[in-house]
């Protein structure tokens, strides 16, 4: 990467900050910012784009877990497994990374959007008191299944992981929506870890910009977790929706880009 201007410095700040923001309250916040560091530096590897992106949501996600663990108090019979598990998959995916093109993962990331965005608008009760669907170790292995699937795909692309995450816990255990986000953040810290961990002894972080990109992430975080909590999972729920709305339309035209 070429060093920046103050302009793309500016602009790359912004979408840190609104970035870091959508990701403490629902995750997704990757649509935002990796976007950006591909318009700032177009002739970038990927894999650049891909580190520096980890580190900057590393900076966000490490503020909003520990915002969300002290004001939720999330259970960490889940939480603990599931961020365990989920380090383990992102650093394979990180790894797989420079082998899986883009292109294939977008269509099942836009049908998967689509079924979720569905199902949450069409059961409005979902989400809005904790009502676990398993006990015990059915619900530790739940739990672990969902986070070496969506810590894979987060070590390997990322943007939805959060979202993802929030869904899942949710709709598959039964949640109510701030806990869930409350263990999205942490499950998510977990995986922006151990990507950046792989991308940086591989030589792929970019740190000046990710630092930079990381500080107003994190700035954005904290506010997005602070509202999250004060406003509850009524507000958390129709920002899901929004954000899963804006995302569908993102991702479907890229694909329809791709197949015209």
């Amino acid at each position: 990467m070429h060093d920046p201007s103050l302009w793309t410095y500016l602009l790359l700040a912004l979408a840190g900050l609104f970035a870091g923001f959508v990701d403490a309250v629902v995750g997704g916040g990757g649509l935002v910012q990796l976007p950006a560091l591909v318009i700032a530096f177009p002739a970038a590897a990927p894999v650049q784009v891909l580190a520096t992106n980890k580190l900057a949501g590393t900076c966000g996600t490490s503020v909003s877990s520990v915002t969300y663990y002290r004001r939720v108090r999330p259970d960490p019979r889940t939480f603990v497994p599931l961020m365990v598990i989920a380090f383990l998959g992102s650093a394979a995916g990180a790894v797989a990374a420079s082998h899986l093109p883009k292109a294939a993962f977008d269509p099942v990331i836009l049908v998967a959007l689509v079924v979720v965005g569905t199902y949450v608008l069409l059961k409005p009760d979902l989400g809005r008191v904790t009502a676990l669907r398993f006990s015990g170790h059915r619900h530790t292995a739940a739990a672990c299944g969902a986070g070496l699937a969506i810590g894979f795909y987060d070590g390997a692309l990322g943007p939805g992981t959060g979202s993802f995450f929030v869904f899942t816990l949710v709709g598959l255990l039964g949640y109510n929506f701030l806990e869930a986000s409350a263990k999205a953040r942490i499950a998510n810290w977990a995986t922006n870890v151990a990507a950046m961990l792989v991308f940086a002894a591989q030589g792929a972080v970019v740190w000046k910009v990710g630092l930079v990109v990381g500080l107003c992430n994190l700035l954005g975080s904290y506010v997005g977790a602070r509202t999250a909590v004060s406003r509850g999972s009524a507000f958390v729920r129709v920002f899901f929706v929004l954000v899963v709305g804006a995302f569908i339309i993102k991702i479907g035209s890229d694909v329809v880009a791709a197949w015209t």
